[in-house]
């Protein structure tokens, strides 16, 4: 099962959502392993898409038992943020780390993934306000 998409509206457009984003996480000392800047990447190919640019960032602290708890959790790890344009309005989303119990071993490590959906809503309500929704 697919975890559930949990989207909010910005307040900032795309790069300055990604800056607030990277600093939030640098603040609390998680590690941003790549930015990846799709719309960058569309523009190179002489191709026309809207600013989205997804965060990838982690701690191995939190991450690895969670990895030798089932190592195909791995497939879903680091965590990830989308922030995007759409309909003029900047959005920013990520899949609720929660719902990985459902999908791996993961049962006992239930506190972790709260742990995890928990710094994430901090992260996005930081640039957004409350979390909007819940979508699929």
């Amino acid at each position: 099962m697919a975890a559930a998409l949990i989207t909010a509206q910005s307040r900032h457009d795309v790069p300055t959502t990604v800056r607030l984003l990277t600093a939030a996480l640098d603040r609390r000392g998680v590690r941003l392993f790549a930015v990846i800047d799709h719309g960058a990447g569309a523009r190179d190919a002489g191709l026309s898409l809207p600013d989205e640019v997804v965060l990838v960032f982690g701690n191995a602290a939190v991450g690895t038992p969670l990895m030798r708890a089932d190592p195909r959790v791995g497939i879903d790890l680091p965590l990830r943020v989308l922030v995007w344009l759409h309909d003029g309005q900047t959005r920013v989303a990520f899949r609720d780390p929660q719902a990985l119990a459902d999908d791996f071993a993961l049962a006992a490590e239930a506190h972790v993934l709260r742990g995890m959906r928990g710094l994430l809503d901090q992260l996005v309500s930081e640039v957004t306000g409350p979390v909007l929704s819940d979508t699929s």
